[in-house]
């Protein structure tokens, strides 16, 4: 039986993300459907999370599904010693689709060769994000008319952030340019950069946050700098507010920009950007509701 499960974007081919949007974009039409009637949902959240917990049982919710699931993995046998596999076993008695968050890079894969049904991965450590990815895609195509040739700024924790390790490799479809602002403690890894080289993508590194870069942007997309992924809280101390966006940063800036956040922000964003009709982190987080709409249809076999 095909395994339908959403591990990584770079599964998806071009053809595959545009369906999705097409798909996402008629959610946004109609957002309440009952074509999950009778399915049930998990959600298994061995990691914290507000935006992609929510959005994905909204989702399910509004699409007629039965939610059940854990955001705390102290409350669940895994506190008593048991293996991701014997729960990933259990529970896929119980349902139709598990989404997956996990703090091991590499989990979503291994529960998605062991499960029964489809997995969608909600993030595994500081690998891949690829649900967030479709609705960065979504909220890109919106404000931008096109996933043509953009440049697009990514600022801040490009080493452990695994939503620009997967918008990079959903974006190689679409001829981009980009620049990676980060300190050398956390610039992008290699293996992206030449991900980049092989498909002949251009890309230029970057120290300064400069005002000459934002102006470049037809998309700046700007990240936190994660405590919870250093070992060494003086490394995070050293890093952790490198870079911090000004509204009067913008001033000069392209009348298309857009800023984008998977959000939470903490210090990257000054709050006087909020109100600049260029930020759209808040309505890029209420895409993820049709975006994610689109996913669990698709990996259910569900068209519309």
């Amino acid at each position: 039986m095909e395994n339908r499960s959403l591990v990584t974007i770079a599964e998806h081919s071009k053809e595959k993300i545009l369906y999705l949007l097409e798909m996402a974009k008629e959610f946004e039409k109609k957002p309440n459907r009952k074509i999950l009637d009778g399915k049930v949902v998990a959600t298994l959240f061995f990691e914290p999370s507000t935006r992609t917990r929510l959005s994905f049982e909204t989702a399910a919710n509004r699409l007629g599904a039965r939610v059940i699931g854990f955001t705390d993995p102290k409350v669940t046998s895994s506190s008593k010693g048991e293996t991701l596999k014997d729960t990933i076993m259990m529970v896929s008695n119980y349902v139709d689709l598990i989404i997956m968050r996990h703090h091991l890079e590499g989990a979503a894969r291994y529960a998605s060769e062991i499960s029964s049904v489809p997995i969608i991965n909600a993030g595994d450590g500081a690998n891949q994000h690829p649900s967030q990815t479709m609705l960065d895609l979504y909220s890109i195509y919106k404000t931008q008319g096109t996933l043509e040739n953009l440049n697009i700024t990514m600022v801040g924790d490009l080493k452990y952030g695994r939503t620009v390790h997967s918008l990079i490799m959903a974006m190689s479809h679409f001829h981009p340019t980009f620049h990676f602002v980060a300190p050398d403690e956390l610039k992008m890894p290699d293996e992206y950069k030449i991900f980049c080289d092989n498909l002949h993508i251009p890309y230029y590194e970057h120290q300064e946050f400069s005002e000459e870069i934002i102006n470049q942007a037809d998309i700046l997309y700007m990240t936190r700098v994660q405590r919870e992924r250093f070992t060494d809280l003086m490394e995070y101390e050293k890093v952790k507010n490198v870079y911090t966006l000004r509204n009067c940063m913008l001033d000069n800036s392209k009348d298309n920009l857009r800023i984008l956040h998977p959000l939470p922000r903490v210090t990257e964003i000054d709050y006087d950007v909020d109100n600049n009709p260029k930020a759209y982190y808040f309505q890029q987080a209420k895409n993820g509701l049709f975006a994610r709409q689109a996913i669990i249809c698709k990996v259910l076999g569900i068209e519309i």
